[in-house]
């Protein structure tokens, strides 16, 4: 039996591979600092005699090595996630992302672990001129300390596995839906709906075109992946087959939360900085796996309003 270590097993893509990973009788390790992660999302999985869950810090813990004792595969899901804060703080991507992603490296290498799985994003091809963006396309310049501090893990993995005889499975997502779902465009409005402003303030003119993908067509996907390519690096598009504005994604997060609000639009092509007006990833590559999305965008919207419908806490 493989024995698997995950990195941010707390958080949104973390927990749920834990527990897809657990139903296949998998040994698991869960590493989170529980910063952004929620211990909340590993109760079931804490009933496992398959997991064991260590708290610490990637960053800065002491003995980190020690924790990647007789693994067979990391599954590296720990980072910075939210594109939107990280020219407020432009060391925060740099130390979760870059260096914690060097940290693992370095421990791997140390106890002889060959195999890594990652969490990169979209947000890599900046602001691309080719739709939908294949996993070859031409880098424009990085447009988010976010998309700069993947692409920069991105390069130390591959050059770790030509230096040191690694594998790797890199996995490029768009954003994701779904339960355990903690930050995003739906949690934005949704706490906007229900804050007592009048309006609803959007950032950007609600053009910006993006697509998304629901959590469990995610898991299959990289698990399928890992199965199917068996190159010493492999980068996958991790996306869907198609896309909506953000416009009509707040009209179906109205719907659902029977909001008459008014929108107030901001009218600029950019939300923020280092907002990408649109997302679209080839996923010809994956599909060769026999993957392929099986919920719909909205239908994800609305599984992941149901959710923050049912955890409120989200909302402190």
């Amino acid at each position: 039996m493989k024995k698997i270590l995950i990195t941010g097993c707390a958080g949104f893509v973390g927990s749920t591979m834990l527990d897809f990973l657990l139903k296949k009788n998998f040994l698991v390790t869960g590493i989170d600092n529980l910063s952004t992660g929620k211990f909340s999302f590993l109760k079931e999985s804490m009933k496992n005699k398959n997991f064991s869950f260590i708290k610490a810090d990637l960053l800065s813990a002491k003995n980190l090595s020690s924790y990647f004792s007789n693994i067979d595969i990391v599954f590296h899901f720990s980072a910075n996630a939210d594109v939107r804060y990280g020219a407020t703080d432009v060391t925060k991507d740099l130390k979760q992302n870059v260096i914690v992603t060097s940290n693992i490296l370095e421990c791997m290498k140390k106890k002889n672990v060959k195999k890594i799985i990652f969490s990169s994003t979209g947000s890599v091809y900046g602001e691309a001129s080719q739709f939908p963006t294949p996993e070859n396309s031409f880098f424009p310049i990085q447009t988010s300390f976010y998309g700069a501090s993947k692409i920069s893990c991105e390069s130390l993995i591959s050059a770790y596995c030509e230096s040191f005889n690694f594998q790797s499975w890199i996995f490029r997502f768009v954003s994701l839906l779904g339960p355990r779902y903690t930050h995003g465009h739906v949690i934005d409005f949704y706490k906007k709906i229900k804050s007592k402003k009048k309006f609803i303030n959007i950032l950007g003119n609600g053009y910006q075109k993006k697509s998304y993908l629901h959590i469990n067509d995610c898991i299959e996907g990289i698990y399928k992946s890992i199965n199917f390519f068996k190159k010493r690096v492999n980068i996958i598009n991790l996306g869907n087959s198609e896309y909506i504005t953000v416009r009509e994604s707040l009209k179906k997060i109205k719907q659902l939360m029977y909001c008459k609000k008014k929108e107030y639009f901001q009218n600029t092509k950019k939300g923020w900085v280092g907002d990408n007006p649109f997302i679209f990833l080839d996923i010809k590559k994956i599909s060769k796996t026999g993957w392929k999305p099986k919920i719909k965008i909205l239908d994800g919207i609305t599984d992941t309003v149901n959710f923050l419908n049912c955890n409120q806490w989200i909302l402190k």
